[in-house]
């Protein structure tokens, strides 16, 4: 038995809701899945298909991978994050992130500046509304409490939460990419939510985590395809690292190309980024490596993902979170994994 749990990726919704998102969520508890996760970008939030997802199911941990600190203010989050885990029986897992400039900037109207710092502050503030001790204060520079800056009516208070979180120590994850992000994750977070993850390239990240502190949980996100056909069974996930290679960022800043560079790929990653941003969508799949798409997914033959399943025992993660794609594949994975 695999010292890993699984966990189910229903990311989040593209131009329709899924028809299936509950039905795999409940089929992923059924299964023996530890957790099942939402996120968002600029169209479905994070918490709602959560909510609904709690009231359907009894066992399976409920985590956010992730929410953007840009689309609600610290105290917003924290309140989301207590009423889901008060409805859940305490299964919520909080995962935050900063998102990245284009749709901080383009979608939310916030600054990017500062995100370690920003990121240090927010979740500063949800621990002492989870912790409930003493009405919540902050100094700022970021997200000051009481607000006493242009604008002000110089009459805010510091408040406690009305409602009685749960738990003070509710889980709170960071997805981050960077090494210094990295870093503040393993510092002050519970766990982390990497994007992409390589078993074979592990000193990627050794610098950044340091010693683990015990608990600390790191769920990575990786893409399942059982086939026979290895060539077509990456087809999808080199789909999905172009999209973010080469469109999930400006040409100057893109942390999913810089990441990609760090783990031994600059100039594919580059090559690629120039191709999708001249319109070049099936050249600029077709210049992803296999190798980076193979070492990043679980893609192939059952019994060759079961050997390279291996490769994963010997790493610090501790989950592996599924791509929601079919139940068929949540059941290969549930008797390869549990």
């Amino acid at each position: 038995m695999s010292s890993m749990s699984l966990g189910l990726q229903l990311g989040y919704w593209s131009a329709q809701p899924p028809e299936n998102f509950l039905e795999l969520a409940i089929e992923a508890e059924n299964l023996g899945f530890d957790s099942v996760w939402t996120a968002e970008s600029w169209g479905s939030d994070a918490f709602s298909p959560l909510a609904y997802i709690a009231g359907h199911t009894s066992r399976i941990r409920l985590g956010t991978a992730v929410v953007q600190l840009s689309a609600r203010t610290p105290a917003a989050t924290a309140m989301a994050a207590l009423t889901i885990d008060h409805l859940s029986n305490g299964r919520l897992t909080l995962g935050l992130g900063v998102s990245g400039p284009q749709v901080v900037e383009g979608w939310y109207g916030q600054p990017f500046s500062k995100p370690l710092a920003r990121t240090r502050e927010y979740i500063d503030i949800i621990r002492q509304i989870l912790r409930r001790e003493e009405p919540v204060s902050n100094p700022g520079p970021h997200y000051p409490l009481p607000f006493s800056g242009e604008g002000a009516w110089g009459l805010g208070k510091s408040l406690r939460s009305i409602t009685h979180p749960l738990r003070a120590d509710l889980p709170i994850f960071m997805g981050a990419e960077g090494p210094k992000n990295v870093a503040l994750a393993a510092e002050i977070a519970d766990g982390w939510l990497p994007l992409y993850y390589s078993p074979f390239r592990q000193e990627v990240y050794a610098e950044s985590l340091g010693e683990l502190k015990p608990g600390f949980e790191i769920a990575q996100f990786v893409m399942c395809n059982i086939s026979d056909d290895l060539e077509q069974a990456l087809m999808p996930v080199k789909m999905m690292l172009s999209f973010y290679i080469g469109g999930m960022g400006a040409k100057k800043r893109n942390f999913h190309t810089e990441l990609m560079g760090r783990m031994g790929f600059e100039a594919e990653a580059n090559q690629i980024q120039d191709l999708f941003m001249e319109g070049k969508r099936a050249e600029a799949i077709a210049a992803v490596p296999d190798q980076f798409a193979d070492e990043v997914s679980l893609c192939g033959p059952r019994d060759r993902v079961k050997e390279r399943l291996q490769a994963w025992e010997e790493t610090p993660v501790t989950s592996l979170l599924v791509a929601g794609l079919d139940a068929e594949t949540m059941r290969t994975m549930a008797e390869l994994v549990l």
